[in-house]
């Protein structure tokens, strides 16, 4: 039996917890410390936090409430948003966080990530990969909380992010963000067969059906964000988390599907 991380997604903006539908529109869900308080009772695997203002706003990332996050959270954290350099992720793994997840800074700065790699160590380092398809059906890589599209095709950006010393590859889907249509399974494919780092892919999961899905498509782990936050047809706030047992039936045998 196989035990397939599942991860919530929190994003932050501006020291509030968010959800968003296809990187837009953000809503004000609650507040991201409480959240993680209750996330520690549901055996969650680990956790990812985005700060979606950091980077659109030219600032570092937040560490006080990092710091006050890290500090509850149970669950090994990675963190993403306004990291620009070692220094940031240096001062990120000594309060606590145990991956950096980078995005922007990936695009235009090859070294950082490799340097990251060598001085402290290649698991602890994510390349968070935004991806949306564009007017002529292809799909491309986007920075800047997916507000640039940097023309890079995302298998190609994928390989090279590898060989710059990523350990692993958090891949997401812009167009199902928040939209329950399911991941993106064409994608995590070609990415899984192109790559030897574990693919973490969000954007679209509705169930962990949809997790089954995904993993026989190549993915290491799978992360969603709405599907753990909210609730029934109306969309209620309600922090939830599938059982073991319901993880045991239907993704860790993994077969079944």
């Amino acid at each position: 039996m196989t035990r397939i991380r599942v991860i919530p997604v929190l994003l932050v903006q501006n020291g509030g917890l968010v959800k968003t539908v296809k990187f837009k529109k953000p809503i004000y869900v609650g507040d991201p410390l409480n959240t993680v308080k209750l996330f520690n009772d549901k055996e969650v695997d680990e956790i990812a936090v985005f700060d979606i203002s950091a980077t659109p706003n030219n600032r570092p990332p937040d560490f006080t409430l990092i710091a006050e996050l890290a500090g509850e959270c149970f669950m090994p954290l990675t963190y993403g948003g306004g990291i620009t350099s070692l220094e940031d992720i240096r001062k990120l793994f000594n309060l606590g966080v145990e991956k950096v997840a980078i995005n922007s800074a990936a695009v235009n700065d090859r070294k950082l990530i490799s340097s990251a790699a060598s001085m402290f160590g290649n698991q602890s380092i994510v390349i968070s990969i935004d991806v949306r398809i564009n007017l002529f059906g292809k799909h491309r890589v986007y920075s800047h909380n997916g507000s640039k599209n940097t023309g890079y095709d995302p298998v190609n950006f994928a390989v090279e992010m590898e060989q710059s010393g990523a350990g692993e590859l958090f891949i997401n889907s812009i167009d199902r963000d928040g939209t329950y249509m399911g991941y993106d399974l064409n994608l995590i494919e070609k990415i899984a067969n192109a790559v030897q780092v574990p693919v973490i892919v969000c954007g679209g999961a509705s169930s962990v059906t949809d997790f089954g899905k995904a993993v026989l498509k190549g993915a290491s782990a799978v992360a969603a964000g709405s599907l753990f936050v909210f609730h029934g047809i109306h969309k209620a706030v309600l922090v939830n988390f599938p059982s073991q047992e319901i993880l045991k039936e239907k993704l860790y045998s993994i077969k079944s599907f």
